[in-house]
Order: structure tokens, then sequence, then C-alpha cells
């Protein structure tokens, strides 16, 4: 397979990285999360998503800065490899690249129970929970159904992401215009529903945990938020990212607090948070069921529709995400900190076609783990990895003060200040909730930073074997054409 060192096409436009954006923060969160926020912090899940929102309105302050200041893909890592050093900048790519994969295993561990339902509305299928394993040919094994469906979707938008950036961006934005239309339809009829009562929020905090509860249930559904730094991983691939870029964090993130706030206030008011805690994962099908109409040709009933919408959000998630980690994996390899051919587009297809493979690899893998682990996983990476993009703005703005920044953050040095702080108190929230109850997902983020140390060791290594060898110096500067 030959390959091509050059620059991505421009294809996106605004619209389409804001769908990026959006597709990823809408995504399996609003619907499997938000049971198990109510279970935590009770009516107050309107007040984890809100404040959420706010949280990630500062860091998002500081990627609009960097972005329209560096205007290069790879997200975080493209900021951070631009003003720190070199293990620096290696960390921060390692720890996005792997939240974005798990991220993805999330995604595509939430989707298959949902097509499954789906499948068992239009009888399809058994109820998921009756489904089989499948028999595996030639080998003597079975596997069960939901895996394999989740190994698919990882591998067809794998397939997809491959073989055209155009069609993948397409597709990321028919499927957030779809998903959010049903969740207008949930809202729509959740207001006007008799059901919905404002005494479902009293009282908000749940009795014994009070506020403090909220911090927890922040810390697990933070990953909702996540969207913003995606499309800054395709930044080379948007039409004039200086403008577009920034313009699309804000809308995106705009638009999806609006969408969480109605859609939990709608779910909250109608089944109330004990009700909502009680279905778990299943939430807003459950308020969907309780106050939709039924009978309804091919839709059936209201929890038929979230179904459907749950199955469209958790595969537009996924698609975000594979888009992301192959362009943070590509990132890294055309500066040198991993192997040459990840920073190399296909000659074909114009897309980072071994980074897509590699993040593939990793993907397909880990949907083999628990779903919450998944998630706490890609939560955790996510919030250090905001930490040092706050810190790289404040860095970047003391170092190079007259550098061209055709947007800056009004109130500096307030908005990254606050952004660290925030996120690192749900960090260390985070953490800490991990040892009392899921020291599997701790382990695995420990394991991924220590495998990170071996790797940089061997490239570097790698890199420096050829000057002791001959005495000359090799230049390892990133691949870019014109």
């Amino acid at each position: 397979m030959s390959s091509q060192s050059r620059s991505p096409n421009a294809e996106l436009g605004l619209l389409d990285a804001t769908m990026i954006g959006m597709g990823a923060m809408i995504g399996a969160g609003i619907f499997v999360l938000t049971g198990l926020a109510a279970e935590i912090a009770g009516p107050a899940a309107i007040v984890v998503f809100a404040l959420n929102g706010v949280v990630t309105a500062f860091t998002g302050l500081s990627y609009a800065e960097l972005a329209a200041s560096i205007p290069k893909s790879g997200g975080g890592y493209a900021f951070v490899r631009e003003i720190f050093d070199d293990l620096s900048s290696f960390i921060m790519g390692w720890m996005l690249w792997f939240a974005y994969m798990i991220a993805g295993a999330l995604y595509a561990l939430g989707f298959a129970p949902n097509f499954l339902e789906l499948l068992h509305v239009y009888g399809v299928v058994a109820p998921p929970d009756q489904v089989g394993a499948i028999a595996l040919p030639v080998v003597d094994a079975t596997l069960p159904l939901a895996f394999l469906l989740a190994f698919v979707a990882v591998l067809g938008l794998v397939t997809l992401n491959a073989v055209s950036t155009a069609a993948s961006g397409s597709a990321e934005t028919i499927f957030t215009i779809v998903k959010v239309s049903i969740l207008v339809v949930f809202v729509g009829f959740g207001i006007a529903s008799p059901m919905f009562s404002g005494a479902e929020f009293q009282p908000l905090f749940p009795e014994g945990g009070g506020a403090a509860a909220i911090l927890p249930a922040m810390g697990l559904t933070f990953i909702a938020f996540e969207g913003y730094d995606l499309i800054t991983t395709v930044t080379e691939e948007v039409e004039n990212p200086r403008k577009n870029i920034p313009k699309a964090i804000f809308l995106s993130l705009v638009a999806t607090v609006i969408v969480y706030l109605a859609v939990v206030t709608v779910a909250v008011g109608t089944l109330g948070a004990q009700g909502l805690a009680d279905a778990g994962e299943a939430g807003i099908a459950a308020a969907a069921t309780s106050f939709m109409p039924t009978g309804l040709p091919v839709i059936r009933n209201g929890g038929a529709l979230i179904v459907f919408g749950a199955v469209f959000s958790t595969l537009t998630a996924l698609n975000a995400v594979v888009i992301a980690s192959s362009r943070v994996a590509f990132s890294m390899g055309r500066e040198g900190q991993l192997l040459p051919s990840f920073g190399q587009l296909h000659h074909r297809y114009g897309t980072p076609f071994v980074a897509i493979l590699a993040s593939a690899v990793v993907m397909l893998g880990s949907v083999a783990l628990p779903t919450q682990s998944a998630g706490n996983m890609s939560s955790l990476f996510f919030l250090l990895s905001f930490i040092i993009v706050n810190v790289a703005v404040i860095r970047l703005r003391r170092e190079r003060p007259d550098m061209h920044r055709p947007y800056e953050m009004p109130f500096y040095p307030a908005p990254p200040l606050i952004g660290v702080a925030l996120n690192l108190l749900l960090t260390v929230v985070l953490v800490e909730y991990l040892i009392r109850t899921d020291p599997l997902a701790l382990g695995l983020s420990v394991g991924w930073i220590l495998l990170g140390g071996v790797a940089y060791a061997v490239l570097n290594r790698v890199r420096t074997e050829p000057q002791r060898d001959d005495g000359t110096d090799i230049e390892m500067t990133p691949e870019v054409d014109d």
C-alpha cells in the first residue's frame, strides 16, 4: 500500500464541523447516562448537566482561541505539541488518542443493545435479554450477539472513514439532524403531557447526599461534553478553519446544552427522578413510553421512537470518535511521535488509513470491556487532557503575546484558570470514585499510561539510533506538503 505525505482536503463546512461536535456530545450520554445521573443526584440531574456545560464552556473558550491561532488537525494534542516540549505533547496525544478509542467502544456497546431492542419492537428478534449467542464457524466457540453487533458497528464505520473523509462528514451531519429531530419530538410531547409536573423537582437534591451528590454524577457524565475537542481534530479538513472552528465550538456547545436541559427536564418532570433511576440506562426510553402516544403506524409507540433515536445517537457518536481518534494518531505520526506511517494519507482515498486501522484495533478490542468502565476511563482521560489544554493557552499568551489570534477569549486569564480548577476538581472526585467502585477502569488507565512510557522510550531509541550509527543528524520535523 503506497501512501503520500500531504495535507487533508478542506471539504467540511461550518455545518459539518458543528454537527461533528454535536454528534459526539448528543450521543450515548443523553440516553444512557441520564438515568445513572438521576440515580446519584435525584432531580438535580438537570443541575449536573447544566454545570457540566458550564465547566466545558470555560475549556471551550481555550479551545476556540487555540484553534484559531494554531489551525492544525489533532485537537488538544496539536496545541500542546506547538507549545510544550516533546514528552509533554506525547503524553497529551497518548491520553487523547486513548480517550477517543475507549469512547468509541462505549458508544458501540451502547449501540448494540438499543439496536437489538429496535429489532425486537418490530418482531425481528426476541427480547434482548433472551437473544442467544452466535456460534462461530470453524472454531468451537460462541459469542454474544450484542458483542458481535458492537464489533460490526465499529468495523463498518472504520471502513467508511478509511475510504472517504467527505462521506464520513456527510454521514455525521445526517445522523445528527435525525437524532436532534427525534429529541425535539420527545420534548414537545413531554411538555404537553398532563404527566409533566414541577412537583417532581421537589426536593431538588437527594435526601442524605445533598448538593454534594452532584459532583460524582458530574464526573460520571463528563464524557457527554467532549465533542468540541473532536471538532479541532479535523481542523485542516474544515474550510476557513480560523473562523469556522471557533464558531462550530460555540454553536455545538450551546445547542447541546439546550438539548440536554430540555430532555432531562421532560424526563424528570414526567417519570420522576426515582423512575429514571429505576430504569437506569433505559431511563429516557421509559419516560417516553409513559407519555407518548401508542398505536402509531411503523413507530408503534414512543418507546420505539426513542430506541430508534438511541440507535442513531450511539452510531453518530461512534462515527465521530472514529474520526477523532484517527486524526489524533495521524497528527502524532506526522509530528514524529508515532511511526511515520501513522502520519501519511492513503494515495487513493486521501484519508489517514494507517491511523484509522490502528485506532480500530484498540477500539475493537475494547468492546469486550464493561460499559461503565469504558465510560469512566474515557471521562478520566478527557478531564486530564482538558487541564493541559487550559494550561497551554496561558503559556502561549505569555510566550507569544504578539501572535496573530483571530479569536481572543474575553476576561483572560479567568476562563482558563477556572477551567483548570474545575476539571481538576472533577478529576479528583472521579479517581476517588474509581478507587471505591471500578478498580478495573483505574488499573487499565494506569496501564495505558505505562505503555505510553514504554512506547515513547522505544520510539526515541529508534529515532536516535541512525544518528549514532553514521553520525548524521536525522530531521524529524512534521511531514507537511503544500
